[in-house]
């Protein structure tokens, strides 16, 4: 077996150096010259070196464009309008543009290389995104894979988001880490301190930020994050509500139901919570105390696998199967909205069920982390 792995552990190192050298000839020795970002028609035109990606020079401007996944090409959030300059789709943004947008010229700014000029056309409000740094006032450990913090706003600035968006948090250089990345959580806070916002966040197994975040961030250290971001939020009607998220999933409903308690708005809701074991469950008394505080909002955890110890009495199985029993019981859902956070296989099954019961795409929201 030994002799096994010492041919594999050569040939990996010999592909891990590979693949550091492409990317040291793609940013350090490849000279691509000079070249000009111009933005939205004029509006802001900048000079630069030739090389990144067009996610990391919008970066460097302080110009910052949402991306789930840190600009890895697997969220397909950083969407950007390309007039000039980008040549032919690649292979790595198919999966993520319809016919429409391949017609605008849509592209993933993380896929894009800045190698000669380039027009492109942004949103307008992404051009008002900020950035802060905080300094992390309270680490809360939840379960064994999931903690809160809360990061306090720099004195005298506050961050305007609507109850259901996310930041990104950047990840500095650390032991375990030779690059700067950003990862996307969703705000949990109630909207009405103005002075921090909270983040609840699950680790990721070697994950670059959670690792940070978990191991090497320590209360009253500086956390640099900017935002906000998304099209997750509570519209303003009477429609009853369906939520339903998993985990770290629970954070964006959270802020929407804080939202709720100060605004006075009292529609029909119910919150189905997925968890795999008992010992994943979490927030179920400040859920419980919304259910007092909101006079028609139910909460419903979903233990999908209890373990036989536990003696859970409550909801088992999937969290969509769960959810898709109540509506069954219901005489006429077609008029609900649904809330979605979770893994895109949840976000995905959930919608499945949503529109059976005739709750049409456009009364379903949700930003889908990957």
């Amino acid at each position: 077996m030994a002799l096994l792995f010492v041919p594999v552990a050569i040939i990996s190192a010999i592909g891990a150096l590979l693949a550091a050298s492409l990317v040291f000839a793609e940013r350090v020795i490849t000279n691509y010259g000079d070249v000009t970002l111009d933005i939205n028609s004029g509006e802001k035109k900048i000079a630069l070196k030739g090389g990144g990606s067009l996610l990391e020079t919008l970066t460097a401007q302080k110009i910052f464009i949402p991306s789930a996944c840190g600009g890895r090409g697997t969220c397909g959030y950083c969407k950007v309008r390309v007039l000039e300059g980008a040549g032919q789709l690649l292979p790595t943004e198919e999966p993520y543009m319809d016919a429409k947008e391949r017609t605008l010229g849509i592209r993933l700014s993380c896929q894009v290389k800045m190698r000669s000029d380039l027009k492109i056309e942004i949103p307008a409000e992404l051009l008002t995104i900020k950035e802060y740094l905080c300094v992390c006032d309270e680490i809360i450990d939840y379960t064994y894979d999931m903690k809160q913090f809360r990061l306090r706003l720099p004195q005298g600035q506050e961050m305007k988001y609507k109850p259901g968006q996310y930041v990104q948090v950047l990840a500095p250089h650390y032991e375990k880490s030779s690059e700067e990345v950003y990862r996307a959580y969703s705000i949990s806070s109630d909207p009405q301190d103005t002075s921090a916002i909270e983040l609840i966040v699950r680790r990721v197994p070697d994950g670059i930020c959670t690792t940070y975040l978990f191991d090497y961030l320590k209360k009253g250290e500086t956390v640099k994050i900017n935002g906000p971001y998304g099209h997750f939020y509570l519209r303003e009607n009477n429609a009853p509500i369906i939520f339903i998220a998993g985990g770290s999933g629970i954070a964006p409903i959270k802020c929407m139901l804080h939202h709720m308690k100060n605004a006075g708005i009292n529609r029909k809701s119910i919150f189905f919570f997925g968890v795999r074991t008992t010992k994943d469950l979490f927030l179920v008394e400040e859920m419980e105390k919304m259910e007092d505080e909101l006079e028609q909002f139910t909460f419903a955890p979903v233990v999908s696998q209890p373990e036989p110890e536990s003696e859970w009495k409550g909801a088992t199985g999937r969290v969509t199967e769960v959810a898709g029993d109540y509506l069954k019981k219901q005489s006429d859902v077609s008029d609900y909205e649904g809330y979605l956070c979770g893994s895109p296989g949840m976000i995905e099954s959930s919608i499945e069920i949503l529109s059976q019961f005739g709750i049409t795409e456009d009364k379903i929201y949700y930003d889908k982390f990957s």
